[in-house]
């Protein structure tokens, strides 16, 4: 398995509980093949459900299982969550040690609806598809800052949507191998590692500050909520490799266009930033004048969804908006879709990118508190309202 073939008698015993289909990956923790967990009672046309295995490779010193590997197996067996992946085993394969995480399999990722939408549909997302998208995103993440746990690498491709079987559309917020456990409430981390991909690395990071908290992950969210209305990286800049953990004035450019020039005056703390202090290459200096966000973005600027993207978005990371306080925020609270029936209780939400079967799946919106049902789409998104 560890070559991508599927066949061969010499399979460690573990190996033996699925039928392997092939390899759907590859990165730099290592590879990914699909399989389906074999049936306990084999019969004709009883299938297992679809497995995503996960090979590491081994530590850069080769004497073992990378620490990124052991992370992700620590906080993933505590973790239990709708809206997290699901870590279904653990194995090793113990003729060279490697390691083996097996994942219920999801079919989609954000990264690719959205890549759907903008390519061959030419077509924006439904509303209220990213309204549901973006409520279940922050009820995962809700979950691990409520348990201290800082993802520190979201992006539209570590989102996954479920395909085929019981969950379709239900997002899984997936690859913990940069989570952190903040150890105690309010107790900023100190990491000097490089964390979240550039394009949805929080200010604080991009300017050097090595104590943080759970506010670098509403950052990347609101990054991936305007990626949803837009099609495309609100932020997109150009990530500058040498020296280790460089100055990415790049990238902070791009922010300051769309958002403004931050300020002491609204970010007190920024003084205290190592590259706002050092200003490195004038930063301090630029200017960027009427950087109209709200054109970016297609939303009314009074709009509820905007003042909620702008609150994700605040430079300040002490006065930008919670997981917990974005669930309770109007823009997802106060009003349900067109197609709301209240006398059966559907609320007929389109969630997943594929085939026509529709499930129904008991949904609880818990500002609301309020049950009801919602009906998924198990592959393509429909406009139905």
């Amino acid at each position: 398995m560890g070559d991508g073939r599927t066949g061969g008698a010499n399979r460690p015993a573990w190996l033996q509980q699925y039928e392997l289909i092939g390899k759907i990956g590859e990165g730099t923790y290592g590879l990914v093949f699909l399989a389906r967990l074999k049936p306990p009672h084999p019969a004709p046309g009883r299938r297992g459900p679809p497995i995503a295995i996960k090979k590491f490779k081994q530590s850069k010193e080769g004497d073992g299982v990378s620490p990124t590997a052991i992370r992700e197996i620590m906080l993933l067996r505590e973790i239990n969550h709708e809206n997290v992946v699901k870590l279904v085993n653990v194995h090793i394969n113990h003729a060279d040690m490697s390691l083996y995480l097996a994942f219920d399999y999801a079919e989609h990722d954000l990264y690719e609806i959205i890549r759907h939408h903008r390519e061959k549909l030419s077509s924006s997302i439904n509303p209220y598809t990213v309204k549901s998208l973006l409520w279940q995103l922050l009820n995962g993440l809700n979950y691990l800052h409520s348990n201290w746990i800082i993802h520190r690498d979201l992006k539209p491709s570590n989102i996954l949507v479920m395909g085929e079987g019981d969950e379709h559309g239900i997002i899984k917020i997936a690859d913990f191998g940069l989570a952190r456990i903040y150890q105690a409430p309010l107790k900023p981390l100190c990491d000097n590692g490089v964390v979240v991909t550039i394009w949805y690395r929080a200010p604080e990071l991009l300017l050097g500050g090595k104590h943080y908290t759970s506010a670098v992950d509403m950052w990347a969210v609101g990054c991936i909520f305007a990626e949803l209305l837009t099609l495309k990286p609100l932020f997109q800049g150009v990530e500058a490799k040498n020296p280790p953990n460089p100055f990415q004035l790049d990238q902070l450019d791009k922010i300051f266009k769309v958002l403004g020039h931050p300020t002491v005056e609204k970010w007190p703390t920024l003084a205290n930033l190592p590259w706002w202090q050092n200003d490195h290459q004038h930063i301090q200096g630029h200017k960027y004048e009427n950087p109209g966000f709200h054109n970016i973005v297609h939303l009314p600027p009074k709009s509820p969804a905007f003042d909620l993207l702008s609150k994700m978005l605040e430079y300040d990371p002490r006065k930008r908006i919670t997981a917990a306080q974005a669930l309770e925020h109007e823009t997802l609270v106060t009003r349900f879709p067109d197609r709301w029936d209240r006398g059966t209780g559907t609320w007929y939400a389109i969630l997943s990118d594929g085939p026509t079967t529709w499930t129904k799946r008991a949904f609880t919106i818990p500002a609301r508190g309020e049950n009801c049902t919602v009906s998924y789409s198990s592959s393509r998104y429909y406009n139905r309202f």
